[in-house]
């Protein structure tokens, strides 16, 4: 269903509860208003057909008219779901058209689009928020969780701060390569519910065989059976959810792949792609997992506001074109990375000494459907690197950091997946958190470095970063002026 359908027939049940198109005062239960005060305010609205723009609308009412009291009785007495029905909306907190029509935009990137099906997508105020969200929706005090050692810095800052305290076990597993399924197989426990893998792994953009995870908690707990109208704690299987937002739908559509159950990605990022918006989406097929997810939505964190579900959707608009380039831009800085000399190690998943080369043309779609034809499209592998600057301890870290702030064309800034290039050093930023110890269990040593690739001209890319690692040596990242540069 295309974004323009959806809001179109949003339009139509907002105009049978009386808040779209123009309000008729002669013919509707609303007398016109005739004094000045009550003009003020009161609703008016544009004449019929306005939903004919090219542009779908964007909704900002927090609060929807209803036909009487049992339209309301029955939007109260509702179970908890991703969509509204044709009851229509009620209150912003619980969904919004202009929320709902991205949410099912990025379904449909997810392959789950059946008008039938009981999957959907939610669309959140962050990443951190459809993280946290997706966790609260699945466990509770005496279950089990496993993550990845080389997990975003925040989810693992939450599970550290929050979940352990409220009495969820932790455990975390070497998730990359080949043996990451058998990894994750060693520590399952009886009371495990929650399987969490994340894919391209940041920063090191390793990958995790998902199909392997996948069978392996089929081979422990059996095949997942859902009952529509069921929660999720009546399921003795673990949910198994995968954070791709490295990869996007573009090029990773993890809920293709049997047993896996919740596709996080923080929307903020690619899917967005233009540095403006926060935002977090979470897919599932499950009507069980979504209920619970839109529960946890409704009374703890809160939908994405229309605004930025707007921009969302327009950012979406151009994934596909946006993706290509960046894997090509990628490719072409990986390169010139894997041969300079002070570059002891890159992360591309496109380059042959990559240590997870042999999954990447399985992971990495590039956009491919079901009917694509040799040549469609090309092969490319994501906008993000990452490197270690030669080094070892307070070396690395003081050469890392120099790279970093000599950079002219890449910009230094957390976040990734936006037009421009970002460069960032997980040691001393992103993952500042984490202790030391983990963090280099997890293969984050003091000099690696994250580079988010943009749509720059390659060669300017190139370029910028040789000339950094060039000077690396060099203690102060200034101007022939003597003054700092500004990042």
């Amino acid at each position: 269903m295309s974004l323009k359908t959806v809001m179109n027939k949003s339009a139509r049940v907002l105009s049978r509860l009386g808040s779209t198109t123009v309000r008729k005062f002669s013919s509707d239960k609303h007398a016109k208003p005739s004094s000045f005060a009550t003009k003020c305010a009161s609703l008016y609205s544009a004449r019929e057909g306005a939903d004919r723009g090219l542009s779908p609308p964007v909704y900002f009412g927090s609060t929807f008219t209803l036909d009487d009291a049992h339209h309301g009785a029955r939007l109260h007495e509702k179970r908890e779901a991703a969509y509204a029905d044709d009851d229509g909306f009620v209150y912003a907190r619980w969904g919004t058209p202009t929320n709902e029509a991205t949410a099912r935009q990025i379904a449909a990137l997810e392959g789950v689009d059946d008008e039938k099906s009981p999957g959907g997508t939610m669309l959140f105020g962050s990443g951190m928020s459809a993280i946290t969200s997706s966790l609260m929706a699945t466990l509770k005090a005496g279950d089990h969780a496993i993550f990845p050692y080389t997990v975003y810095g925040g989810t693992h800052e939450f599970l550290e701060e929050f979940a352990v305290h409220w009495g969820i076990e932790v455990d975390f597993v070497d998730a990359a390569g080949p043996g990451g399924p058998n990894n994750y197989r060693a520590a399952f426990k009886d009371n495990t519910r929650v399987v969490y893998t994340e894919t391209p792994a940041n920063p090191t953009c390793r990958l995790t065989d998902l199909a392997g995870v996948a069978l392996a908690v089929d081979d422990r707990y059996g095949a997942a059976v859902d009952q529509v109208g069921s929660d999720p704690s009546d399921r003795t299987r673990p949910w198994v959810m995968t954070d791709g937002t490295f990869a996007t739908p573009y090029h990773q559509r993890a809920l293709s792949i049997p047993g896996v159950d919740v596709s996080i990605h923080s929307a903020t990022k690619y899917l967005g792609g233009h540095s403006d918006i926060l935002a977090g989406a979470v897919t599932s097929r499950s009507e069980a997992f979504l209920h619970g997810l839109s529960k946890v939505q409704k009374l703890i964190t809160a939908p994405l506001n229309p605004m930025d579900s707007f921009l969302l959707a327009r950012g979406i608009r151009t994934l596909d074109v946006r993706m290509q380039r960046h894997g090509q831009n990628a490719m072409k800085v990986a390169q010139m990375l894997e041969d300079h000399p002070m570059v002891a190690s890159t992360f591309y998943p496109g380059l042959d000494s990559h240590p997870d080369r042999y999954m990447a043309d399985a992971t990495f779609t590039s956009g491919r459907d079901a009917d694509s034809e040799e040549g469609d499209v090309t092969q490319t592998y994501g906008g993000m690197i990452a490197f270690i600057v030669d080094g070892e301890g307070d070396e690395a870290l003081r050469r890392a950091r120099n790279v970093c702030e000599s950079l002219r064309v890449f910009n230094l800034a957390v976040s990734l997946g936006g037009v421009e290039s970002l460069v960032e050093h997980p040691a001393s930023m992103t993952h500042a958190m984490i202790p030391r110890e983990t963090r280099l269990a997890g293969g984050l040593p003091d000099g690696l470095v994250r580079i988010s690739v943009g749509l720059e001209r390659a060669s300017d890319l190139v370029e910028d970063l040789r000339s950094a690692l060039d000077r690396c040596d060099e203690d102060a990242a200034s101007d022939s002026d003597g003054s700092v540069a500004q990042a």
